[in-house]
């Protein structure tokens, strides 16, 4: 067993009790303005304002053009593994728990696909400024093109008191209206890393290989992070594993930034993920700045990239000696 693990995987509740129900999501796509594109419509997104303390609520933005009626914001609950009311029919009228994708052309029609050095991308998007307040990442199958599984879950602060937490998750998720799902169902973010593990060593139906190499060398199994900018894994990761008490695990060491993918392929430069989607014309689905959501865009824009002939490669690297030393690999990088 690696003894990088021991301090902060607490044997005993992993062996005793079965690990949590996980959300399971097949895809979502953007629409595509090339005729060689996939064309593709989105049935749910990742919102949900249900029982939320907050009066303010922001619907999520779904372009005109692309509106489905069979369109639900997604249960929150159901994300964190949460939901009880899986059996309430109104409920389930209401809100969206699997989201789906309808292709208008198979993959194997475009022709400017590349043959990728990765299998999965796991595609991050972190939230909390001070602490890590949500973890969300969608596994994206290189083969299929589709979001193929999710892990999501809300953080709870462990070094600011009750007040405190309340203040920050009403001026960060009173807006969306899920400042009450937050509260219901977040963990400290050791419980999250113990979590994510489970999920990451779990078989996918019989054909996905685990995605990480547990007792090797503690690296992603031909799968790599993928984030819009190096600011969720290069300082918060590492900022938050400080604060949690425990090692920095080791398939955090490498991930691949959007950005500078995007700046040395379409050799243009665009700060954030808006300003890539508004380049490429993908109309933003969700709220910003909810991790899930963001997620999720982040996914259609590596689709894009992908769909036009793009290769992903590892853009930034940590020295195994010395983590918190960061090589980036890319000469042409967005700062």
């Amino acid at each position: 067993m690696a003894t990088w693990r021991l301090p902060f995987l607490r044997r005993a509740l992993l062996l005793s009790s079965p690990p949590p129900p996980f959300f399971h999501l097949s895809s979502f796509s953007s629409p595509l303005h090339h005729s060689h594109f996939k064309r593709t419509f989105l049935q749910c997104s990742s919102l949900s304002v249900e029982e939320s303390t907050s009066s303010t609520t922001i619907q999520p933005e779904i372009p005109k053009a692309g509106r489905n009626s069979t369109w639900k914001p997604m249960c929150l609950y159901y994300t964190q593994g949460k939901c009880t009311k899986m059996d309430d029919v109104l409920h389930l009228e209401k809100f969206c728990h699997s989201c789906s994708v309808e292709l208008g052309e198979s993959i194997s029609g475009l022709k400017n696909l590349r043959e990728q050095e990765f299998d999965y991308f796991l595609v991050l998007d972190l939230e909390g400024k001070v602490e890590i307040l949500e973890f969300p990442v969608l596994l994206f199958d290189v083969k299929t093109m589709d979001v193929v599984d999710a892990f999501h879950r809300f953080v709870r602060p462990t070094k600011m008191s009750e007040r405190r937490i309340y203040e920050y998750i009403e001026g960060k998720y009173g807006s969306f209206g899920v400042d009450r799902v937050w509260h219901d169902t977040a963990i400290k973010f050791e419980e999250v890393i113990e979590q994510f593990e489970i999920w990451l060593r779990k078989e996918r139906d019989g054909h996905i290989k685990k995605l990480w190499r547990e007792e090797g060398d503690g690296r992603l199994n031909r799968a790599a992070f993928v984030t819009c900018g190096n600011w969720d894994l290069k300082t918060k990761v590492p900022q938050q594993c400080e604060v949690s008490g425990i090692k920095l695990p080791p398939y955090f060491m490498e991930w691949i930034n959007l950005k500078d993918i995007y700046l040395n392929f379409y050799e243009r430069r665009a700060p954030g993920m808006l300003s890539m989607m508004r380049e490429l014309r993908i109309p933003p689905l969700g709220s910003h700045h909810l991790g899930i959501d963001d997620s999720k865009n982040i996914a259609r824009v590596l689709r894009h990239l992908l769909t036009d002939g793009a290769l992903l490669q590892i853009t930034a690297r940590r020295a195994d000696a010395s983590p918190e030393r960061v090589r980036f690999l890319f000469q042409n990088r967005i700062k």
